[in-house]
């Protein structure tokens, strides 16, 4: 049995700006101590909510750093560190280990695609430079490309490959990804409205957008599972869920941004090409926090 990175909720952390849309770090240090105060298990930094894809290669070093260091130990950080090039996604996850990043994050190559067996020599290359704890990423919905049983199998037997962020949203692809792994592969919810039922096929939580706003219920969800009372685990999960709903109203991280600013957090806005979310999806969005009882 592999190491487990974390286990509960971790939070894909947004990404603060100032309004000339450079990274606010003050901000960003507020709310990694916040997060931490209530109760996220681990901070995932520069993730598909962080904006690491208008990120230079410069704010993504120095946003894992920054995580690194402000973290100071208390929980893991795990280091988003995918790319559609090989090359540039070995050396980014070398330069997060030399962050000393707990882990790092890896999604499939996207748009230029690539066959499972190329797929599976891409995570291979990757984790051999790196040498760090690996999770998959897996979201078919952004990157056309879909991780096989045969080839979660398979790369469940590399050392550092330990677990798999499963954002397909597919509840039989990812028990037959348990069924086929067992304990020789982590798996984590990438969706906040299906973190009760991967807990139930043996997940180990969930990388969510959700905790950004409410660390605390999400790390209970888990929280709750794991000591047995299901029933409350999923009452809770259940009636987050027209909240969920409205964070992924829009493109992510545009809701949670929004949401953000509302709780009084400088989050700022998104880098375009991702821009405000129209009127009545922010009068949406503030009605469900209002009911969540967050504003």
């Amino acid at each position: 049995m592999k190491q487990t990175i974390f286990t509960g909720a971790g939070v894909a952390i947004a990404t603060p700006m100032h309004p000339d849309g450079s990274i606010n770090w003050e901000e960003l240090g507020r709310l990694i101590d916040w997060q931490i105060e209530q109760g996220t298990d681990a901070i995932i930094i520069c993730g598909t909510t962080g904006e690491s894809a208008t990120m230079t290669d410069q704010e993504h070093m120095d946003s894992i750093r920054f995580a690194v260091r402000h973290a100071n130990g208390r929980i893991p950080v795990i280091a988003g560190a995918g790319s559609n090039d090989t090359a540039y996604a070995v050396n980014m996850a070398k330069e997060a280990a030399d962050c000393k990043a707990d882990g790092i994050l890896v999604v499939t190559p996207y748009y230029n695609k690539c066959s499972q067996t190329g797929l599976a020599k891409h995570f291979e290359m990757i984790a051999d430079a790196a040498r760090l704890p690996m999770i998959l990423y897996n979201v078919p919905s952004r990157t056309g490309v879909n991780i096989s049983i045969d080839t979660y199998k398979y790369l469940s037997g590399h050392p550092y490959i330990v677990a798999a962020k499963e954002a397909s949203g597919n509840i039989s692809h990812v028990a037959d990804l348990r069924a086929a792994c067992g304990d020789d592969l982590d798996v984590y919810s990438g969706n906040d409205d299906q973190i009760v039922p991967i807990l139930s096929l043996g997940g180990k939580g969930v990388i969510s957008v959700l905790s950004n706003i409410m660390p605390r219920e999400t790390h209970e969800i888990c929280r709750l599972f794991f000591d047995g009372r299901v029933r409350e685990s999923a009452a809770l999960q259940l009636k987050l869920i027209p909240l969920i709903h409205a964070l992924f109203s829009d493109v992510n991280p545009i809701p949670v941004k929004e949401a953000l600013n509302l709780l009084g957090f400088r989050a700022g806005e998104c880098r375009m090409p991702l821009c405000a979310m129209s009127e009545d999806k922010k009068a949406n969005l503030k009605a469900q926090m209002q009911k969540a009882g967050l504003i």
